[in-house]
């Protein structure tokens, strides 16, 4: 660095100094009368005027391209913003593995440049525009739900199926986040986009998103619809790794202390044969519910088959490892990068995350009361603990940690992770199913 420092000063030397150094080809040296002289004096000054104006608008043009000239407060406010996710992936470990990328993305996205240059995610030709069709197309979404299949364990919901209604009663929230979206003055389909943060499932969004909201649709008045891919994702997301501050506090004000201590007779064994037939059933009973879904559902019960089929366990292996983390970080760094601030700073993505936060509270609401009202049909030992209703959200599988967490406070010796890990599961089927059918109604 230092090198380069010094080459830049001592050209810049040389072109100051060089007509002091006579290196001016327009003099002329043939005469020495005193009018040739004097002629020769007013020349290089005239031209030593002209190096230093010349170097000055060089100077100007230069920094007219720099992000120096061309930020605003929104650029300067969204780096920020990127910053802070960054921290909390890192300080307090929230979803590091979501919120590091989209951060970084964040800050990427917002470094001011001039427009024309094919820099900009939304500049065509781009190289962030390339990597961003994966988002615009709905491409990314379903290769995470292969990697998420292929690491799932789907047991606990095989060996208690009765607890994947707790997945389906969290699934309120996207109903009523639709519904809120609608009263705020979305039109149809970004509603239904919108909708979707209530089920905490960031592929999930970003799909829909991407068939709904995606700015290129045209209504039937002939108005086409918003691009609201950026500000959906980011609050999916975001919500997604806020679980361990939203929470908590929840489960402490809709369960009593008692039904927090309650303990569940331990899962039944699962056989093997259930595992590998469970993926083809699921599949084909949920996509015949839910058409639309198929891209999701389908990659979800896939990528779980060749978890459990036992005979393809290297491409299980890539599906949950290699390609699952380029696919996180591609979708990440693009997402985050889509916030550019003159888009995404707008009245639409404050509300957006108004109605993510409302959706995800009463999605985690409905898990929990409703398996406080199971509760009045089970006797003894069937009895289930109601904070693992917290778990039908899909937020996988930090909203089932959380329970587990929270379950250990009042009895030291009560797991819940298992059994928390049935509607959690339950809840990434249910907000896939649900997508579809908002899809299939409004796409």
């Amino acid at each position: 660095m230092k090198k380069v420092i010094l080459i830049f000063c001592v050209l810049s030397l040389l072109i100051f100094i060089r007509p002091v150094l006579g290196f001016d080809t327009n003099s002329t040296t043939d005469t020495l009368s005193g009018d040739t002289v004097a002629t020769t004096q007013v020349d290089q000054v005239s031209q030593q005027d002209g190096v230093f104006e010349g170097a000055f608008k060089g100077i100007k043009t230069f920094y007219g391209y720099t992000g120096f000239a061309n930020a605003t407060s929104g650029n300067l406010v969204m780096i920020i913003i990127g910053i802070i996710f960054i921290y909390l992936g890192i300080k307090y470990d929230y979803e590091p593995l979501l919120l590091i990328p989209i951060g970084a993305g964040v800050i990427i996205g917002n470094i001011p440049f001039v427009a024309g240059n094919q820099t900009g995610i939304y500049e065509t030709g781009s190289v962030l525009n390339f990597l961003y069709f994966g988002v615009v197309k709905g491409v990314y979404p379903p290769l995470i739900f292969l990697g998420i299949g292929a690491m799932t364990d789907f047991s606990s919901l095989i060996a208690n199926p009765k607890l994947m209604l707790l997945g389906a009663a969290a699934q309120i929230g996207v109903f009523a986040t639709f519904l809120g979206a609608l009263y705020l003055g979305f039109n149809l389909p970004e509603a239904g986009a919108i909708g979707i943060i209530g089920g905490a499932d960031g592929p999930t969004a970003i799909f829909l998103s991407s068939k709904l909201a995606n700015g290129v649709n045209v209504l039937a008045d002939g108005t086409t619809v918003k691009n609201l891919i950026g500000p959906i994702a980011i609050a999916a997301y975001s919500y997604m790794a806020l679980v361990p501050v939203i929470q908590p506090p929840l489960m402490r004000m809709l369960i009593s202390k008692e039904d927090r201590k309650i303990k569940m007779k331990p899962p039944r064994a699962v056989t093997q044969k259930e595992k590998m037939i469970f993926p083809v059933v699921a599949l084909i009973l949920t996509t015949f519910i839910s058409p639309s879904a198929l891209p999701l559902l389908g990659m979800l019960f896939f990528g779980n088959l060749l978890k459990e089929s036992g005979r393809t366990e290297r491409l299980a292996d890539t599906a949950r490892t290699k390609l699952i983390d380029i696919v996180t970080i591609l979708l990440g760094v693009t997402v985050g990068a889509s916030t550019q601030a003159d888009i995404f700073i707008t009245k639409d993505s404050l509300l957006i995350f108004g109605l993510g936060a409302i959706s995800f509270v009463i999605a985690t609401c409905g898990g929990l009361l409703f398996a406080r009202f199971m509760n009045r049909f089970l006797k003894g030992d069937n009895k289930i603990n109601p904070l693992i209703g917290a778990a039908g959200v899909s937020a996988v599988p930090d909203s089932a940690r959380v329970v587990h967490t929270e379950g250990l406070k009042y009895d030291s010796s009560n797991y819940l992770l298992m059994h928390a890990m049935a509607p959690n599961v339950a809840g990434v089927i249910g907000s896939a199913i649900a997508a579809g059918i908002i899809l299939s109604f409004l796409g």
